[in-house]
């Protein structure tokens, strides 16, 4: 049998930042490529430009593999440097992050779909949604959001957007069919990326009696 490796300093930590609820907080998260042999802890920093005071990036406990960032400046052009120290009994490595705010929103998906039949509408479906609770300030900063259908047994699934609205109402669908939604949402904007797609919520259009 292949004897394991000797241990070692930790390897680089593999950083994400995300801007989810903007423009409160940026949520940042790293792991090590394979699990550590010896226990490993975290440090994380930041520094708003290069010359910038070293500031904390609250970890939720002490050594965890994550942190925020609550005081952002928006529109700020200068990058924020997040600085992630692994530390184990054979010594630290250290990754920096670099990011401007504005590029790495990317909000929560949107929430409580509802997929309706409409009365006496035999091709019709109204969808309604809520922007992501972790999203602070919706009426300052507007989402926007795709929505993805799918007739049931169907082999392809539509997308149409953006919308603004937080309601929309999908025409010309196969009468009786069950259908499945989703909806995604990004900065208005248009800054960073669209959220992951929200769980799959069916309806089946109006049938009359």
């Amino acid at each position: 049998s292949v004897p394991p490796p000797p241990a070692a300093p930790p390897e680089k930590p593999a950083i994400e930042c995300w801007a989810v609820s903007y423009p409160q907080t940026v949520n940042c998260t790293w792991k090590l490529e394979s699990e550590p042999r010896l226990e490993t802890y975290f440090i994380s920093t930041y520094r708003h430009g290069m010359g910038a005071k070293e500031n904390e990036c609250v970890q939720p406990g002490a050594g965890a593999s994550s942190c925020s960032i609550s005081d952002i400046q928006m529109f700020s052009i200068t990058p924020y440097v997040l600085n992630v120290t692994a530390v184990n009994p054979l010594g630290a490595t250290m990754n920096l992050f670099p990011f401007v705010v504005e590029q790495i929103i990317r909000p929560d998906p949107p929430e409580d779909l509802r997929v309706s039949p409409i009365p006496g509408a035999s091709k019709k479906l109204l969808l309604e949604w809520q922007p992501p609770s972790s999203w602070p300030f919706p009426q300052y900063f507007p989402l926007k959001y795709l929505i993805r259908y799918a007739r049931e047994g169907a082999n392809s699934n539509r997308t149409i957007g953006p919308y603004e609205q937080t309601s929309f109402t999908l025409t010309g669908i196969r009468p009786r069919a069950i259908h499945h939604v989703q909806v995604a949402a990004k900065d208005f904007m248009d800054y960073g990326d669209y959220s992951a797609w929200s769980p799959l919520v069916s309806g089946t259009p109006w049938t009359q009696p």
